[in-house]
């Protein structure tokens, strides 16, 4: 029990960072904290059927509160757009010659 209660204290703390830097607007960081408390309580998942009744119980309900924060925090992260929809420009600087090819060679 000691070591799921722990792996969920974890996972609040990661929330926690992550509503930190979501107020700081590093939303990279926060999705990266956010990212890894998911994969904690993903792990809480899948030890789930071999927990018993009691340790359910009290793991539950925390696990429960961890993720309403982990999907409140996420919600207020800008998703990721393009900076622009147009046609790559073309870079004047490709089309001239190297100097020194332009520059005549002596005799």
């Amino acid at each position: 029990m000691d070591a799921v209660l722990k792996r969920l204290a974890d996972a609040s703390l990661d929330v926690s960072a992550a509503e930190e830097a979501v107020g700081e607007a590093a939303f990279h960081t926060a999705r990266e904290r956010l990212d890894g408390a998911d994969a904690v309580l993903a792990e809480l998942r899948e030890r789930w059927p071999a927990m018993s009744r009691a340790e359910r119980g009290v793991v539950g309900p925390a696990a429960r509160a961890v993720r309403a924060r982990l999907d409140g925090a996420s919600r207020r992260i800008p998703r990721l757009s393009a900076l622009s929809q147009a046609a790559p420009l073309a870079d004047p600087e490709q089309e001239l010659e190297p100097v020194e090819e332009a520059l005549p060679r002596p005799s």
